[in-house]
């Protein structure tokens, strides 16, 4: 891989201040040596400059060393774990700029404290392979945290899928046929249906070939995810997003800003299919009801032609904005119907939520859960199509109440695998005025945990596992009583 031209100089600075510091020098006497300015030196330091051959010639002379080896990219052993995140050129991926953190500032820090820094990488670094993270789990991480630093609205594209439906498409349930037809005359991106046939790609949503222009659809898709990858596709195309990933769902992840631009086509597509000006007045009506009628959420799906994921995906974007419930959770999960494993593959939080945080390794989800109970009902019984649930979930030792909607469907093209989203919606007075249903007693209403291992539910039916975690936190707790206690005792005697 080569090495990006920023961490050469910052690679190069950190060496000269390394040596200069070894040989007890300061800036004003390497000056003296080298003919050098003191301020040139210390933007050579902090990694904003690369001097010139003469000058390298001069700073090898006074700091004894090779022009070779001062030119070279080792570093000293204890800084092993900095220069290897700077050979990675992984400050490069990394999106410093999405959160809001100054790249120049960093690097300046990194040549101002590269052993104290170097150490807290190695920790960094140790804990990710403690915990078997990837960098593109931490790209995914990031994008979450963009999100839910915006609330998940983003006006610009809003007004770019807005403006792109009144010059191409006048109806909002246009077809994928016409939408297909409006990708080639706009773009020149041909669409093609593919039975992929190899089973590693049976899961794959569709495939972009560049040089052809040309999108290959899994042929197995239903109507509402072939108009759903269409969409995706023009906003790629309408946007000129670039880098961009090829394959939908995701292969490979390249670097952040694949993930960032697959996002932003993403919410075009979901802003395209489900226009606020039309989805609002719907929710809001919704919402207006005395009782909870799930067969009316569900006519949603018919009304707009879409999945369960892009429908209430939407609704992170426009609840908080419009209707003011900006505590909210998404959530998604799939069941593999042999297995019975279900895992968490989505999870976003607004509004500065910590509970419920789902994500937990090797952990059992409460299966109080309507998100999971949805998913048994759905493979103990013969349904095609989609499901609908909803319960208020009252979660133990925590005061805070959700009304949580979920919806299940068959996740083709993989139809063995289920899958289910849902929706949050903390119970607050900003909840109860716009979500009339919340106190209707025809609401399932359930104590929850987040998972078996962390429960205080005791007498739970439902649990799949042992109280572990709590249990060593409690022991932990006493533990630290009792020796509070003890030192009191003598301090008073």
């Amino acid at each position: 891989m080569a090495l990006h031209e920023q961490n050469i100089r910052l690679t190069f600075g950190l060496k000269l201040r390394q040596l200069r510091q070894e040989k007890g020098l300061s800036l004003q006497t390497l000056s003296q040596q080298t003919g050098i300015s003191v301020s040139y030196l210390n933007e050579i330091e902090k990694g904003k400059k690369y001097p010139k051959a003469d000058k390298i010639a001069a700073l090898a002379d006074a700091l004894e060393v090779s022009y070779d080896w001062l030119v070279s990219l080792q570093l000293h052993p204890k800084l092993a774990p900095l220069a290897e995140l700077l050979q990675s050129n992984l400050l490069q991926e990394l999106p410093l700029d999405v959160l809001g953190i100054d790249k120049a500032k960093l690097i300046e820090l990194l040549a101002d404290a590269p052993a104290k820094l170097s150490a807290f990488v190695s920790t960094v670094v140790e804990i990710s392979r403690n915990y078997d993270m990837q960098v593109e789990q931490f790209f995914f991480s990031v994008l979450r945290s963009y999100q839910e630093m915006h609330d998940n609205y983003f006006e610009d594209l809003e007004e770019a899928a807005a403006d792109f439906r009144k010059r191409y498409l006048q109806n909002a349930t246009t077809n994928s046929h016409t939408l297909a037809k409006v990708l080639s005359e706009q773009s020149g991106i041909r669409v093609i249906y593919e039975d992929f046939q190899d089973k590693s790609l049976h899961a794959l949503r569709s495939v972009f070939i560049p040089k052809k222009r040309l999108l290959i659809i899994n042929s197995r898709l239903s109507e509402a995810q072939r108009r759903f990858v269409l969409a995706r596709e023009l906003g790629f195309a309408y946007l000129a997003l670039s880098p961009r990933p090829y394959t939908f769902s995701w292969v490979t992840v390249s670097a952040f800003e694949e993930v960032l631009n697959n996002f932003k086509a993403s919410y075009f597509a979901g802003a395209l299919l489900l226009p606020a000006s039309d989805l609002l007045p719907q929710i809001e009506h919704l919402f207006a009801l005395p009782a909870w009628q799930p067969d009316a959420w569900l006519e949603l799906l018919g009304r707009y032609v879409v999945t369960p994921e892009t429908l209430l995906h939407r609704f992170t974007n426009l609840l908080p904005h419009f209707l003011g419930l900006q505590e909210l959770f998404f959530l998604r999960f799939s069941m593999d119907t042999a297995s019975q494993k279900v895992l968490l593959t989505k999870e976003m939080h607004l509004g500065q939520l910590h509970n419920p945080h789902a994500t937990a390794l090797h952990e059992h989800y409460c299966r109080r859960w309507v998100s999971l109970q949805v998913l048994r009902s759905m493979q103990n019984q013969p349904h095609e199509g989609y499901l609908c649930d909803a319960q208020i979930s009252e979660y133990i030792d925590s005061p805070n109440r959700y009304w949580v909607l979920t919806m299940a469907r068959s996740l083709y093209p993989t139809p063995a695998t289920l899958s289910s989203v849902s929706i949050g919606i903390l119970v607050n007075d900003q909840a109860r005025q716009k979500i009339h249903f919340l106190e209707n007693a025809q609401l399932q209403r359930r104590a929850v945990g987040e998972t078996c291992e962390r429960c205080s539910a005791f007498d739970c039916k439902e649990r799949v596992a042992p109280p572990l975690v709590l249990t060593q936190k409690q022991n932990n707790q006493a533990r630290l009583q009792a020796l509070q206690a003890l030192i009191q005792r003598y301090e008073q005697s």
